[in-house]
């Protein structure tokens, strides 16, 4: 069995290792976050946008994105929409209980690489748990002087936006958020309308700024395009994309898009004329 205290630093673990769930948190209706501690072995702690292969034993196994930044506990934290029955599992699971957990997978949004620039993130519902990670980390190092940091969220209604605590937290730190939803009821007195209509008002130096983008590929398509208006090189956008990752381990092929093997050679990636293309085609 290949486990963190045998591997090499950053090899994934290819058997699950058994986790417990320490905190569960609901951030909607449909939304679940999950902290969870390891019992013995632990798996690498990853970077922000790697993600792990989560198991319900006996339901199955599923890739999700890490949704915090690795601590010195061991602890990894995953925030999950319920859609079928191994997320469904997952949601439901209880302090106590035991998921596996393998990995860590994929390529990250190189926090580590950006230096005293803007960083802008564009989050789209759910979109925002495989962000978080880089926020937490851009966040804490704004404390120090680190470059400034916008974050713009969409969401469909007040309803789901998730994650508020860590909201909360990172304006505490100096982060500017803005927080738009497509429809609200009578009264709502947040921000209403698309998400790329936050980005002309916040104020960053298009010509010094990296972009993190993560959402439904339409909504990243159309951000990346307002960021590039707005005079932002496309090779300092990065963006996570989803595919229907099984293996984490680049052979099953479920995850392929064009010549990119999304586990491995994703999520994150960096912006180009030929992903633009992919992605429309993908679309129609």
């Amino acid at each position: 069995m290949t486990n963190a205290s045998s591997a090499p630093a950053g090899t994934p673990v290819l058997v699950p290792l058994a986790y417990r769930v320490v905190a569960r948190r609901h951030e909607t209706a449909d939304v679940t976050t999950l902290r969870l501690s390891p019992v013995a072995d632990a798996v690498a702690p990853g970077r922000p946008g790697q993600f792990n292969m989560l198991s319900a034993f006996g339901v199955g196994e599923a890739a999700i994105s890490l949704s915090a930044a690795p601590d010195a506990t061991g602890e990894v934290q995953h925030t999950i929409r319920d859609v079928g029955p191994v997320s469904h599992a997952l949601c439901t699971s209880a302090p106590g209980d035991l998921v596996g957990v393998r990995g860590p997978f994929g390529t990250d949004w190189g926090v580590d690489d950006l230096g005293y620039g803007d960083t802008v993130v564009v989050a789209g519902g759910i979109g925002l748990a495989p962000l978080a990670g880089a926020i937490d980390v851009l966040a804490e190092r704004r404390r120090y002087g680190g470059g400034r940091v916008f974050v713009a969220v969409g969401a469909r209604n007040p309803d789901q936006v998730m994650l508020r605590a860590e909201l909360g937290r990172w304006l505490a730190a100096g982060v500017r958020v803005r927080v738009t939803v497509d429809a609200a009821p009578a009264g709502f007195t947040g921000g209403v309308g698309l998400v790329t209509q936050l980005l002309p008002g916040l104020g960053f130096d298009p010509a010094r700024t990296t972009a993190l983008v993560c959402g439904p590929e339409v909504m990243i398509r159309f951000s990346v395009r307002a960021l590039v208006d707005l005079g932002v090189p496309p090779g300092a956008v990065r963006v996570s994309l989803e595919r229907n990752m099984q293996c984490g381990t680049a052979l099953c092929g479920h995850c392929q898009l064009g010549p990119l093997l999304l586990c491995r050679d994703g999520p994150v990636v960096t912006w180009n004329d030929e992903l633009a293309t992919l992605l429309t085609e993908n679309e129609r």
